[in-house]
Parts: C-alpha cells; sequence; structure tokens
C-alpha cells in the first residue's frame, strides 16, 4: 500500500537509513550518508536482502575449462550461453546460483555477468562505458525483488534490470551500461553447437553444493515471492519466464515474451519502436534474437537451419544469422526473466503471450 501512495520522505531518509544499517555492515553506510538527493528510485523501496556486501561472492576470473573436462555436467544441465566476439562461454546455472554475478573478459571484452536469483535474470553487462571502467559487486539490497550491484570506487547503487546508476556520485553522468545476449539453454544442446566452448570449472575456491537444482531449490519450485513488490499482475504466474527485451533506440518501450509462447511459434517477428527482430526458438526452448533487416523467414528446423521467404537457407549462429549466398544479420540484446520481476522494473511493459 504504502509504495503505491505518491510520499515524500523527510529530509533526513537517507541518513536514517546509512546509520541503521551500518550495524548490519558497515559498507552499507557509504550507499545512504548524504545522497538522499542523488536517488532516482524511491529510497523506501530499497530493502537489505540479508547479505553483507559481496556476502554472496562474485566469481572474479573464474578458471574456466574445455568442454571435454566438465565431467561434473550433465547434458540436461541448464547453462547461461555467453558468445562476445567468437569466444564462447557456458556457466552453469547450479554454479552461478550461488554466486549471482562474475566479473570476466570475454572475447577481449570485460564483463560482468549480473544473476539475480530473486527475479530469473542474468544480463551479462559492459563494464567499460566511455573510456572508463568500473567494478561492480553485490551491494546487500534489492529494489522491487530485483538485485542492486555496487560500484567499487564510489559505491554507488545500480539497477540490474536498468544497468545504470540509481543512487550515488555517478547518478546523472549519463552512464548507461551496454549488454550482450545470453541464451538460456542446456549443456548438450550448448557445446553441440559450440564445440569450443569453454565452461565454470567447478573449482571455484568456494564450498558449496554445486548439484544441479540444489541452489534456491524452494523458491524455485513454487510461485511465491521471497520479497513483495508494488505491483500484482495476473497476466502470467510471477515466476513465468520471458523474453526480455528493451533496445537503446527505443528507451522508453520495453518487451516481454512468454517463452512458453515462442515455443509454440518458434519464428516470431515483431519491432520495438524503428527496431524489426526475429526470435527463433529451438528444440530445447531456447531462444536467439537477430535483426532480420528487409528478409522474412519463414521457417526453422529448431537446430541450425532458417529458411526465408525466397527459399533462402540460413545458419543459426549465437552472434549471427548467415545466408548460403553470405549475408550476414545481426544478433540483438535479450535475456530472459521472470514475469514479475521484469513487470517490476518496467511497469509498462507489453506482454505477448
Amino acid at each position: 500500500w504504502l509504495w503505491n501512495q505518491d510520499i515524500e520522505p523527510s529530509s533526513d531518509y537517507g541518513d536514517f537509513k546509512a546509520g541503521l544499517y551500518r550495524y548490519i555492515d558497515p559498507a552499507f553506510e557509504a550507499y545512504f550518508l548524504d545522497r538522499q538527493a542523488t536517488a532516482r528510485i524511491r529510497l523506501d523501496e530499497i530493502r537489505w536482502g540479508g547479505v553483507r556486501q559481496d556476502g554472496i561472492p562474485p566469481l572474479r576470473n573464474p578458471k574456466m575449462i574445455a568442454a571435454e573436462e566438465a565431467e561434473y555436467l550433465e547434458d540436461d544441465n541448464v547453462v547461461f550461453g555467453i558468445t562476445v566476439n567468437g569466444d564462447a562461454r557456458a556457466y552453469p546455472k547450479r554454479i552461478l546460483a550461488w554466486h549471482e554475478m562474475f566479473t570476466d573478459t570475454i572475447g577481449g571484452t570485460p564483463i560482468a555477468g549480473v544473476y539475480c536469483t530473486l527475479c530469473g535474470t542474468v544480463i551479462p553487462y559492459r563494464t567499460e562505458w566511455n573510456g572508463k571502467s568500473f567494478t561492480l559487486g553485490t551491494s546487500g539490497f534489492l529494489y522491487r525483488s530485483n538485485k542492486l550491484m555496487n560500484e567499487r570506487a564510489t559505491q554507488t547503487l545500480w539497477s540490474t534490470e536498468r544497468g545504470e546508476p540509481v543512487l550515488g556520485p555517478l547518478v546523472d553522468k549519463g552512464i548507461r551500461l551496454a549488454f550482450e545476449s545470453v541464451v538460456t539453454t542446456t549443456w548438450g544442446e550448448w557445446k553441440r553447437r559450440n564445440p569450443g566452448t569453454t565452461v565454470l570449472a567447478l573449482n571455484t575456491g568456494y564450498q558449496r553444493d554445486y548439484g544441479e537444482g540444489a541452489a534456491y531449490r524452494d523458491y524455485f519450485g513454487d510461485d511465491e515471492l521471497m520479497f513483495n513488490t508494488p505491483f500484482s499482475d495476473q497476466r502470467l504466474a510471477h515466476k513465468r519466464e520471458g523474453l526480455a527485451l528493451r533496445f537503446a533506440g527505443a528507451p522508453k518501450q520495453q518487451l516481454a515474451i512468454d517463452t512458453e509462447y515462442l515455443r509454440s511459434n518458434p519464428v516470431y517477428t515483431n519491432r520495438i519502436g524503428q527496431q524489426e527482430f526475429i526470435v527463433l526458438t529451438d528444440v530445447t526452448g531456447a531462444n536467439r534474437v537477430y535483426d532480420p533487416e528487409t528478409v522474412t523467414f519463414i521457417r526453422y528446423d529448431g537446430r541450425d537451419k532458417a529458411t526465408d521467404s525466397t527459399g533462402g537457407n540460413w545458419t543459426v549462429s549465437e552472434e549471427s544469422l548467415v545466408s548460403d549466398s553470405g549475408q550476414t544479420l545481426q544478433r540483438l540484446p535479450y535475456h530472459r526473466a521472470f514475469w514479475f520481476g521484469w513487470h517490476a522494473a518496467f511497469p509498462q511493459t507489453e506482454l505477448v503471450k
């Protein structure tokens, strides 16, 4: 009820939060002290998630191994696949769920892969912006059940879904991190498509139960929320996965597409703003999004080949669609999210189901 009221907090509310939360972790004080004027989200909606700063430890430059060395993985295990400049890497859900973030260099590009387990979202952000490099971590706080990151040098809080500062000295600097695509698929299908892939080693330096499905077993097993949000939208179940789409050219428009709908419609086309896109959904239910330019696609075999309206054949890869004649259509950024988490971050989002 309170979060749906237009209430202006007292002028010392930020300092109150700083004084309160420093008793949990002294590092928390810097998030709020003398920073109320910089807030771009409601301070009363910033709530503690139950851990200290980096209490869920990010994997910093984690060890990667070749696919044939990953004997701990079964073919049906869920992985998050990321490819940058031809460098294909797999991050198993069974490991990443215990750490919720990794920092790595993929294809020569510094990346922070942020996994908000509560809202079902993995987003690989480029951590360089206008020549500046940012070191991101886990703040310990949430906004509408979405993980808030922190930037180490200034202790600025960042939105996970938006990739931009929301509280602290980096606010209003025009910073918005670009992000890469991520494919949610099975280990067997990922390594078939990407035989040269590397994958996280099981030896992370931490002691966790990295068995498939062990992390957040109860939370993922039902539709109940651990942290409530101001909204309740029943068009989809809370934790129903949607393909989440937003493009830099249309910052005020967002779209969620029910992944079960995409399973039934493996060739799906639409547009956001001026950007047309096509979603190809393979036999495992994994989605890949591309810019079709002027090409109309009519079929997809669910594996490696798509067909256009002229009968032309296209090879489906992680970073592009390539025709038999050599034409290339580029991938567009995308990820998945639980419906409630995406809707909480973007209440005006459109939904296709």
